[in-house]
């Protein structure tokens, strides 16, 4: 079993990153095998809406970017994270893009995420944290993924590279959120 992260902050080693990390140590103590791909700072762009991905049905965006590589790595995962930073309430624009785009594509050729397990990982400074968890989670929902829970919304405070560590409360969601994904992609594929 594999679980393919996206990191979408452009710090690589920020907050974001750390999140991630936390939920990727449960998973390897499970045995789960873990990939992280730095989203963030790539050049990535938005949807044109030109629907070629319904037309041609061939499991890619017509644009010629890196999403082609990023779809193609989550229909081979069994579990997808997509962490982002909150950028004025709303996840970072590489996200966006990713969520927009794979999200068009998967839906275009059949549901390719169809019962995958996906959950956010959410980092914030002060405020908008859960509406990035929202967003999140909905690419998820509409895809017909299966996405675990924890004892809270898995989002963590903390502005500066390192701070989100501080956060007890968000460490351990995290912690707990990568012990349920490992339980439930345990139950669905073993």
């Amino acid at each position: 079993m594999k679980v393919l992260a996206f990191n979408g902050s452009p710090r690589k080693e920020g907050n974001t990153h750390l999140a991630i990390n936390i939920v990727f140590d449960e998973l390897r103590k499970e045995g789960i095998e873990t990939e992280l791909v730095q989203l963030g700072g790539a050049d990535i762009r938005g949807c044109r809406a030109c629907f070629k991905c319904f037309e041609l049905k061939d499991r890619r965006c017509i644009q010629k970017d890196d999403l082609n590589g990023f779809v193609e790595k989550m229909i081979e995962a069994d579990g997808i994270i997509i962490g982002s930073p909150t950028y004025f309430a709303n996840v970072s624009t590489e996200v966006k893009a990713l969520i927009d785009r794979a999200g068009l594509v998967a839906r275009a050729n059949d549901s390719l995420f169809k019962r995958k397990v996906g959950t956010a990982v959410v980092v914030f400074r002060r405020a908008g944290g859960t509406d990035v968890y929202s967003s999140i989670n909905y690419f998820f929902g509409i895809n017909h993924m299966i996405i675990p829970g924890s004892g809270y919304w898995s989002i963590g405070m903390g502005r500066n590279p390192g701070e989100v560590l501080k956060d007890e409360e968000g460490v351990a969601t995290f912690k707990s959120l990568g012990e349920n994904m490992a339980w439930l992609m345990k139950k669905l594929y073993a």
